[in-house]
């Protein structure tokens, strides 16, 4: 390989992993925490037992997170809905059973 072409090859990638490293990390990569600040936000309540497949907001150490239910109307994982309305959905609980 000539010198010039590996010099400019060797330059690129390390400049690029070097403004790989340097971006911050985002509070919105983490869905924990955005779930949480939703729910403070808006008055938000977890409500277990009435999420739709891969529509829940996370679970009770059932899997990682948002998104990842694998069956409807799962007892571990939640939504966040209004609070006080949990009570007023068939099959909805205050918490993972």
């Amino acid at each position: 390989m000539n010198r010039t072409v590996l010099a400019a090859s060797t330059l690129t990638a390390a400049l690029g992993l070097a403004l790989a490293l340097s971006t911050p990390a985002r509070a919105a990569d983490d869905p924990v925490k955005t779930n949480t600040d939703r729910a403070m936000k808006n008055h938000l309540e977890k409500c277990y037992g009435i999420n739709a497949v891969a529509k829940n907001d996370c679970a009770a150490g059932v899997h990682s997170c948002a998104g990842q239910a694998t069956a409807a109307r799962d007892p571990k994982s939640f939504v966040l809905i209004p609070a006080g309305d949990c009570a007023k959905i068939a099959g909805g609980t205050m918490a993972p059973m």
